[in-house]
């Protein structure tokens, strides 16, 4: 963790990774609050890019913004040589990153379609949104 940075909550480190992907030019990103329903973990963040590399490019942006600013990093990583869906795991929050295909294939919005989505600030910015 930086010197002199507070600890966030699951919540805000699902939001700061939504700021990050969309830092990236990542498209429908959703945050979802999946803890009444799963008990590994309390979010879902999902979003899209166009390519492999935008795919692996908004995860590495992901990855190291939560690591500086909220002093967190994956215990797992998953999908990055295909680039196709790359999943970040930082416990409370599963961070999904998808080509459209993928994410049309395995429906993650629908398949958890009861699952509250957390409100990410329009034109989501590089700060934490308080909420």
């Amino acid at each position: 963790m930086t010197e002199g940075s507070a600890v966030l909550e699951p919540r805000e480190i699902a939001i700061l990774a939504a700021a990050a992907a969309s830092d990236k030019k990542a498209e429908d990103i959703v945050v979802l609050d999946v803890a009444e329903t799963l008990v590994i973990t309390a979010y879902f963040v999902i979003a899209t890019g166009s390519s492999d590399r935008q795919v692996r490019s908004i995860a590495d942006e992901i990855e190291d913004r939560l690591r500086r600013e909220a002093g967190v990093k994956p215990m797992g990583r998953e999908g990055e040589r295909e680039g196709k869906w790359v999943l970040l795991d930082f416990a409370d929050v599963v961070v999904h990153v998808f080509q459209p295909e993928e994410r049309d294939f395995y429906r993650l919005d629908k398949l958890w379609s009861d699952a509250p989505r957390v409100d990410v600030p329009e034109g989501v910015s590089a700060t934490v949104a308080q909420g």
